[in-house]
């Protein structure tokens, strides 16, 4: 179940049609998942459909400890020419040169390309040294990207991720604002205590949990702002992670990618208010999407990671009745 479907609902404004990255025009999302007894992996592809003119584009880190491919020239350029991709941290790199294959497939002229991979540590459910992703998978994923409604939970980058003491995934949110609409896209994957609305939800039996590990995450928007200030919009993505218990651990690489499909020019500074408070909802959304929309894995080493129980979020939100 989708958050909303629980009787939460962050913050004020209105989402998008399907609430999710893709009510953004021209955002396609697709994933190929692995789920094979000790594999628990996959990629996510978020494919926007202009990205081979540039889009303004910025990257914001929280906490540098992640292997995000092509990064460096996103923030000299404060341009994206690719689409991004997600997976788990071992197969990045192959999931960069698949990439490079697929867009020199569709480019023979090409001679310089900037793919962006990220990823978060899925080693505590998956076999993480085996690198299983290939090159079809990461095709697969970029084929079947459309704009519908994106699966949550255990699907793509997600498959074997954990967040905040409970099996976590994909998860997806937007807001319509200033006219536009800003999406966003989250692989959750760190430590800390999830807490829905300021109530924080401690899991029924205590159980170990991976430290750290990551989260990244993609906002997309419409509206017309420029690389500068995508990167303002980035950094409140990051922020936005303590809403839900982040407790932003060492070892964890968390990062936003943010990008416009507008190359009008670009709003007035006091203008960003209203986004800067779309992203944050979504983002706080989103990653409580990837959480209520994931399901209990056993996976690697017999390590098992159980899934929300969604009546300790109800339960959790109901008033407390007075004493008498």
């Amino acid at each position: 179940m989708r958050i909303r479907s629980l009787g939460v609902t962050p913050g004020t404004l209105p989402t998008g049609r399907l609430n999710a990255i893709t009510d953004v025009p021209g955002v396609l999302v697709g994933h190929a998942t692995l789920a094979t007894g000790p594999v628990n992996t996959g990629v996510t592809a978020i494919v926007p459909d202009r990205y081979a003119d540039g889009l303004p584009a910025a990257i914001a880190v929280g906490n540098g400890y992640g292997k995000l491919v092509g990064s460096t020239q996103v923030d000299e350029l404060g341009v994206l020419e690719t689409p991004v991709l997600l997976t788990g941290t071992l197969s990045v790199f192959r999931v960069a040169d698949a990439l490079l294959t697929w867009l020199m497939d569709r480019d023979p002229s090409a001679i310089s390309l900037n793919p962006v991979v990220g990823e978060t540590n899925d080693g505590y459910l998956s076999d993480i040294r085996s690198r299983p992703v290939t090159a079809e998978h990461v095709f697969a994923a970029l084929d079947s990207a459309s704009a519908d409604l994106p699966a949550e939970g255990n699907v793509g980058a997600g498959t074997g991720t954990v967040a905040l003491g409970f099996k976590a995934g994909i998860g997806t949110s937007s807001r319509r604002v200033a006219g536009g609409v800003v999406g966003v896209l989250v692989q959750a994957n760190f430590s800390g205590t999830l807490t829905v609305l300021g109530t924080p939800v401690v899991p029924p039996v205590e159980m170990p949990v991976p430290e750290g590990n990551s989260c990244v995450i993609v906002v997309a928007t419409d509206l017309a702002v420029d690389a500068r200030q995508l990167g303002r919009v980035a950094r409140r993505a990051v922020f936005a992670m303590g809403r839900v218990g982040s407790d932003f651990s060492p070892g964890s690489g968390d990062y936003a990618i943010a990008f416009s499909t507008s190359k009008a020019a670009a709003m007035r500074e006091y203008e960003l208010k209203e986004v800067f408070q779309a992203t944050m909802e979504a983002v706080e959304e989103a990653l409580l999407n990837s959480l209520t929309m994931a399901a209990t894995v056993t996976g690697y080493n017999g390590h098992t990671q159980y899934a929300v129980p969604h009546e300790l979020i109800s339960r959790g939100l109901r008033p407390t009745p007075p004493t008498a």
